[in-house]
């Protein structure tokens, strides 16, 4: 009985932390998405996000694919397959394609190259762009109407422009406030915030809170002291519902802790010895009740770790460098739903969204076995 009421503890997020580290068991469903209708396929996927029906919106690149890949799309067609699908898909738990949208459109820029999706508290969804010339977020509603965009595109500034972006990677919006937290980017150096209804500004930071800056940073290395500004990508940015800010610095394989108003807490180093693309590509922050545990997609390394919130130590991982179901290339993104299934987006060749099933009580109940 004993056993039983410690494996529905883990299961309901109770634990904890020794028998979590063993708890965070996950298995890939390889059924899941399902095939696209009307001969649509996926390019890179370069963005995933639930709401709260735990649906799952990805944004993907339909320029990316090859013209072997879209030859069904030439006129006249090449072969029987394949066409670009629109940039923005949305399943449900069983795979299934139920909503899909995006593209040019009149009142907005479109990004040129898509770059992460976010699903707000009041549902509305996010948009950014890492193209050489995107310098702007975009909101929309869940069918795809156009709300507001905040930023522009053209030729790139610097980290202390206030009215547009750089290359953005991501954004969140802080459900007790409904501000706007972009991690900027791939050209600037810094996160920023505004408001999520009017766009206007509010207030942005670099590393370790200081004012952002655009110096030129050396090539990581391991042995150096970490630098005092982000490096090129800052490419996440999660807000906690204890007020805590976690950015991904990614190249520098570090992850910083922010209050809201952008002053320091900590970082975690997390795979030092990393050199290529970095370690800290995406989090996610586990659905418990205290929010336990940050879940970590290294694109670098392909694998999703499992960190303590607390102190950043890794305490569990899954996937390696492969094409097979579960296996991953360039792993790019991830979200995590209400009951701990987790979803995962890849970009270069890969191409694909994969579903990786929450099995909290697998080790339990196999050492339950046993005994």
């Amino acid at each position: 009985m004993r056993r039983l009421v410690a494996a529905a503890a883990v299961l309901m997020g109770f634990a904890g932390p020794a028998a979590a580290a063993d708890a965070l068991s996950f298995q890939v469903d390889p059924a899941w998405p399902k095939p696209l209708p009307n001969n649509w396929l996926m390019g890179q996927a370069a963005g995933v996000a639930v709401d709260a029906q735990d649906n799952i919106w990805v944004v993907q690149r339909p320029k990316s694919l090859t013209e072997d890949e879209r030859a069904a799309a030439a006129d006249p067609p090449r072969t029987k397959c394949c066409k670009p699908a629109p940039p923005v898909l949305v399943f449900n738990q069983a795979g299934d394609l139920i909503k899909s949208w995006g593209g040019p459109g009149e009142g907005y820029n479109w990004p040129q190259n898509e770059h992460g999706i976010f699903v707000d508290h009041k549902g509305f969804v996010w948009l950014a762009g890492n193209g050489d010339t995107d310098g702007q977020i975009l909101k929309f509603t869940a069918d795809g109407k156009f709300v507001l965009q905040i930023g522009k595109q053209g030729p790139q500034t610097n980290s202390q422009d206030t009215s547009r972006l750089g290359r953005p990677a991501q954004v969140t919006v802080d459900p007790d406030t409904n501000e706007v937290y972009v991690a900027d980017g791939y050209y600037n150096h810094r996160v920023i915030v505004f408001d999520g209804d009017s766009g206007a500004f509010k207030r942005m930071w670099g590393a370790y809170g200081k004012p952002p800056t655009d110096e030129k940073l050396a090539a990581y290395d391991p042995a150096a002291p970490l630098p005092q500004q982000f490096h090129n990508p800052v490419h996440c940015v999660q807000v906690a519902r204890d007020g805590l800010v976690y950015v991904c610095d990614r190249t520098n394989n570090r992850i910083q802790v922010f209050r809201k108003d952008g002053a320091f807490v900590k970082e975690f180093i997390v795979e030092k010895a990393t050199r290529q693309n970095g370690s800290v590509w995406e989090l996610a922050i586990w659905p418990d009740e205290k929010e336990t545990y940050l879940l970590n997609a290294d694109g670098a390394n392909n694998e999703v770790r499992t960190l303590s919130r607390e102190s950043g130590a890794t305490v569990g991982s899954f996937g390696r460098s492969g094409r097979m179901a579960g296996d991953f290339h360039w792993v790019h993104n991830l979200a995590v739903d209400s009951r701990g299934n987790v979803f995962t987006t890849e970009v270069d060749t890969a191409k694909r969204a994969q579903k990786f099933m929450f099995r909290g009580d697998m080790v339990l109940r196999k050492r339950a076995a046993a005994q």
